[in-house]
C-alpha cells in the first residue's frame, strides 16, 4: 500500500521518547512530521494513506493518565500505525496492550509495537546513554520491517493486528510519592515549567510551588527550566536511585511486536 506521509505522534515530558519517535517515523517514510503531544493537542485527523507512530513513555508500567485526553482530540480512518512504548530500563509491563486499546478507539490500525529503552527521568543513572548504537540498529530494523510490511500490503484491512504483551487487569499505579520543587534562590519566576507542565501542576502565578495532587512526576519542569531551578532534592533523588535498583540495574534489551 501506498503512504505518503509518516507522522510522529509522542507524549515526551523529557524528549527521550520524542527522538526515538521521529526515527521510526523518518525511517517509515522520506516524507514525515513530527507532533508533539506532551503539553497539549490539536484536533488531528489521519487517512488510510498516512503512518502513524503513536509513542509514550512507561509510568510505572503504564499509559501515562494525560495520553487519553491528548488522544481524544485524533481521529484515524483505518490509518496504519505503530505504537511504542519507552522505558527507563525497568520494564515496559502492560503499556503497550493499554496504548494499543487507545489507539484502536481512535480508529488506528495497530499493525507494529515496539518497546525501546531510554534514560531513566526520575533516576537519569539509569538507562544512561540509552538509546545507543545497538538500540538505534534496532530502532532501524522496526522502521524496515514496518515498511516492508507495509509494501506488501494492499490496504490497511489487509495487514495483521499487532500481538503485544500485558494484562487486561492492567497494573495498578498510583504515581509517585515525590514530586519536584523549585529553589526559591534559583528561580526568577519566568513561568516557563508552569506554561509547560503537561497536567497543569504548576501555578502560573506563583511557578515555584508544585500541586502535589496534579503533578505526575513527569520531570518536563526539570527538563525544560532554563535555570535549573527544579528538582527532587537530593533525599528523594537517593530513595528513588535506592528502590529502583535492583529492577533497573541490569541492561534491558528492546523488543518488537509484529
Amino acid at each position: 500500500m501506498e503512504i505518503k506521509k509518516a507522522y510522529s505522534l509522542s507524549f515526551s515530558p523529557t524528549g527521550g521518547t520524542k527522538k526515538i519517535s521521529e526515527h521510526i517515523a523518518a525511517g517509515v517514510c522520506e516524507r514525515s512530521e513530527f507532533l508533539e503531544i506532551t503539553v497539549k493537542a490539536p484536533e488531528l485527523d489521519f487517512g488510510a494513506d498516512d503512518f502513524v507512530v503513536i509513542s509514550v513513555p512507561v509510568f510505572g508500567g503504564r499509559v501515562p493518565s494525560p495520553v487519553a485526553e491528548r488522544l481524544s482530540h485524533v481521529k484515524a480512518h483505518s490509518t496504519p500505525a505503530a505504537i511504542v512504548a519507552v522505558y527507563g530500563n525497568r520494564a515496559f509491563e502492560d503499556a503497550l496492550l493499554e496504548l494499543r486499546g487507545m489507539a484502536e478507539e481512535r480508529g488506528f490500525k495497530v499493525m507494529a509495537a515496539a518497546a525501546f529503552i531510554a534514560r531513566h527521568s526520575i533516576v537519569p543513572e539509569y538507562g544512561e546513554g540509552r538509546p545507543d548504537a545497538e538500540d538505534i540498529c534496532k530502532i532501524d530494523e522496526f522502521a524496515r520491517r514496518i515498511r516492508e510490511r507495509l509494501d506488501w500490503a494492499a490496504s490497511a484491512e489487509s495487514l495483521p493486528t499487532a500481538v503485544v504483551p500485558g494484562n487486561l487487569e492492567f497494573r495498578k499505579y498510583d504515581g509517585v510519592p515525590m514530586h519536584p520543587s523549585a529553589s526559591r534562590t534559583k528561580c526568577v519566576k519566568c513561568g516557563k515549567c508552569a506554561a509547560e507542565c503537561p497536567v497543569g501542576a504548576i501555578p502560573a502565578a506563583e511557578p515555584d510551588k508544585t500541586d502535589k495532587d496534579k503533578c505526575i512526576t513527569c520531570m518536563r519542569c526539570v527538563a525544560v527550566c532554563p535555570q535549573f531551578a527544579r528538582s527532587l532534592g537530593a533525599i528523594a533523588q537517593n530513595g528513588a536511585k535506592l528502590s529502583l535498583r535492583k529492577s533497573c540495574s541490569t541492561r534491558k534489551e528492546p523488543e518488537i511486536f509484529m
